[in-house]
């Protein structure tokens, strides 16, 4: 029971941190360091697109291949072509993947480009086998926002009724405020659910890979 709690508050907490949080941010799988280009690079060395094709929807695997099959052409004839290739595929690998998740391409970004720590905690996370860290970042942080929002909505409050200024001072806090806590719960209550759907469905789905 414990588990599930942390696990469904998890959900909520990423998901009401997205709603305020620019999208920009938010990105990972877009770095040179994400897991994406990654698989990319360890697709490459090998010689084996396998680690890659689990990124892409199958309706775009043709595309992946013959884009990995072009690349390791161009890899054979030199240094400064394979670092040509190597660019040509991870951007498009990244590309596919962004258009599958439903989120736009503005291309492949350096090393340790503005990745959000809770994010980077996330991918820790499976590395290590414990979600302890990845959880107090983030409850910490909502924590918090529900702290500085409910503390602007009381001191308002305590003079709402100076003058209508200082009502609608009070209000636009008061407002603020409830919405915060209300995304939140209205992720626990809805989307953490329709995750978790999704999850068990992924679960029972096989995973061709060829």
């Amino acid at each position: 029971m414990k588990s599930k709690f942390f696990k469904t508050l998890l959900v909520a907490m990423l998901v009401s941190a997205s709603l305020v949080l620019p999208r920009t941010a938010a990105a990972h799988c877009d770095t040179m360091d994400g897991p994406v280009v990654k698989a990319a690079q360890v697709a490459l060395k090998s010689g084996d697109i396998t680690p890659v094709l689990r990124w892409v929807p199958q309706t775009d695997e043709a595309q992946i291949r013959a884009a990995f099959e072009q690349t390791l052409k161009v890899r054979a004839l030199g240094p400064e072509a394979q670092a040509l290739a190597d660019n040509y595929f991870f951007e498009t690998l990244v590309r596919i993947h962004r258009a599958g998740e439903g989120e736009p391409y503005t291309g492949v970004k350096p090393a340790g480009s503005g990745v959000e720590p809770g994010i980077a905690l996330a991918d820790q996370s499976l590395d290590t086998g414990s979600v302890d860290a990845l959880i107090g970042e983030v409850t910490s942080d909502v924590a918090k926002g529900i702290r500085q929002r409910f503390t602007r909505a009381q001191e308002a409050g305590t003079h709402a009724d100076d003058s209508v200024e200082a009502g609608r001072r009070y209000v636009a806090a008061y407002v603020e405020y409830i919405h915060y806590v209300e995304n939140i719960n209205e992720t626990l209550r809805g989307k953490a659910s329709h995750a978790d759907h999704e999850a068990h469905v992924a679960q029972e789905t096989p995973l061709h890979e060829h």
